[in-house]
């Protein structure tokens, strides 16, 4: 192995990647330590089921891919392929119904009828400002908004969202479920401020650019950042878990892409009690269990329009799914628990055999939970898909405790790294106009326990670098993360969402993902 480096990173998930990207590329010599055999943290994509099939072991969607300003500087979008559905995501209710939102804006207003122009009012304002929303909701804590028009547009959209006056736009039902369904990704009770915000996040996005989905799976977008930091002379160390940084050799830097509590269980020595007491006050959130399907077939959903695109959310009507989320918060299982399930072979034929598909779900839970939910969950999707059972060939499932142990970071099935209330948003994981700096000489939190939290996005990780070449290394400059220029290729420029999903589109496809004869 080398001589010993200029920055460790310890920990190989989105947002240590980025900040060893950053590191490497302002010239430093960076080694990042990974626990296990591969590199990817939440971004792998395993064969969990059967021969043939691949799965995506955490993320599978990636709505953030190309709004985050890490990815727009690094050109994620130029370096691997996605394809972008038609429609960012579904939600089917009883009766062969279902809400569809599209990347089409005009399209989803038509289709919701009479709730439509309430759709429009409330996203309309928001997708025309989305490289304005996106500076909002990923920049860092404690700051003037760049955009503060753009900022209260937001907070009054939150606001409207946010409370138990959520129905008040809606004169039916499937305008309100189809926002509950992103809403409910937070893992948090409904309706609430910071699930109504990371909701509308969500939702901008999805008419702004779509919801991508990278081709041949979440892994492919940890090997480019791999392939980046390692031609620019860094190197990375898997099956390496760091118990002491005693274990180490000799940096000027150690960036944590852990758990807020992992990094101050390393770190103790260094740190001060102040700190290590504020640490232990940072609260995890609910778990999730996690199960892969191998399919013979598409999921034979009731309304044929949910294969246009990816990702389904279940759970029936807002009321259902609120009333779901809230069981769980009290620390119970639900009976008719809220589903989230992305189907990425009808889109990418690398993921299964033939005429063969993969599914991806989770089911919120309470954190530390023991349960299996593959049954609750195959309920839940045969409800909307009558026959369901009968295309399933294998199943693969890690229950909340399961989800830790694979990796630490989620504890007790915690895949946020610390609950997104909004309270916690703005102390992640402590208030301060650094959060990624800790108070132990040339430490710094690079996870999603840092500011601006949760999502594969990088940012914790993109600004923990920069403050660590800031005060360790005397670096002001931010280095170009961008690709070399190949040629034929046309990367995407900062601030156009939507010509990056443009770009990144595979046409020709029908929803089955088979090219058009």
């Amino acid at each position: 192995m080398s001589t010993d480096p200029d920055a460790i990173v310890i920990g190989s998930g989105p947002n240590g990647l980025a900040a060893a990207v950053t590191l490497a590329r302002a010239g430093l010599a960076v080694r990042v330590y990974e626990r296990n055999a591969t590199t990817g943290g939440g971004m792998r994509t395993e064969p969990l089921t059967r021969e043939g099939f691949v799965h995506d072991v955490c993320s599978a969607v990636h709505p953030l891919a190309f709004a985050s300003g890490f990815f727009r500087r690094f050109g994620l979008a130029d370096r691997i392929p996605f394809v972008v559905p038609t429609a960012s995501y579904g939600h089917p209710l009883d009766r062969g119904r279902a809400g569809i939102a599209y990347r089409d804006l005009d399209r989803t207003v038509e289709a919701l009828g009479s709730d439509g122009p309430a759709w429009r009012r409330l996203l309309g304002p928001l997708v025309e400002r989305v490289d304005e929303i996106a500076q909002f909701t990923g920049s860092e804590v404690l700051q003037v908004p760049r955009h503060p028009f753009a900022a209260a547009r937001f907070g009054a959209a939150m606001l409207a969202q946010g409370g138990r006056w959520w129905d008040a736009p809606f004169s039916g039902d499937v305008a309100g479920a189809l926002l509950t369904g992103v809403f409910a990704h937070s893992t948090l009770p409904l309706p609430s401020l910071a699930g109504a915000a990371a909701g509308l996040t969500l939702a901008t996005y999805a008419h702004a650019g779509g919801w991508p989905v990278p081709v041949g799976g979440s892994q492919s977008i940890a090997n480019a950042l791999v392939d980046d930091l390692v031609a620019h002379g860094g190197e990375v160390v898997t099956g390496a878990e760091v118990t002491s940084l005693g274990e180490l050799p000799s940096s000027r830097a150690i960036l944590f892409d852990t758990g807020a509590e992992a990094a101050a269980r390393l770190g103790e020595d260094r740190l001060s009690p102040q700190y290590l007491r504020r640490i232990s006050r940072f609260r995890t959130g609910n778990g999730v269990c996690k199960v892969d399907f191998a399919l013979s077939g598409p999921v034979p959903w009731a309304n044929r329009e949910l294969t246009e695109t990816a990702t389904v959310h279940l759970g029936g009507s807002r009321a259902e799914i609120a009333r779901s989320e809230r069981e769980v918060a009290a620390g119970r299982h639900s009976d008719n628990p809220y589903v989230l399930v992305t189907q990425p072979s009808l889109f990418d034929a690398t993921r299964a055999p033939a005429g063969k598909h993969v599914l991806w779900a989770y089911t919120h839970v309470p954190k530390g939970s023991t349960i299996d939910q593959t049954e609750a969950i195959i309920r839940q999707v045969e409800r909307f898909a009558p026959g369901f059972r009968d295309v399933i060939l294998a199943t693969a499932s890690r229950t909340a405790v399961e989800m830790q142990q694979y990796n630490p970071n989620y504890v007790g099935g915690d895949i946020s790294a610390g609950a997104p209330t909004f309270g916690q948003l703005i102390a992640r994981p402590v208030i301060s106009s650094e959060p990624w700096r800790m108070p132990g000489r040339g430490l710094y939190l690079a996870s999603a326990a840092a500011a601006p939290g949760p999502g594969v996005h990088g940012l914790p990780g993109y600004y923990a670098a920069r403050s660590a070449l800031r005060h360790e290394f005397g670096v002001t400059r931010m280095p170009s993360l961008a690709p070399e220029p190949r040629t034929g290729s046309q990367p995407v420029p900062p601030g156009a969402l939507g010509a990056a999903a443009a770009g990144a589109y595979s046409e020709g496809l029908r929803p089955d993902g088979l090219p058009e004869q």
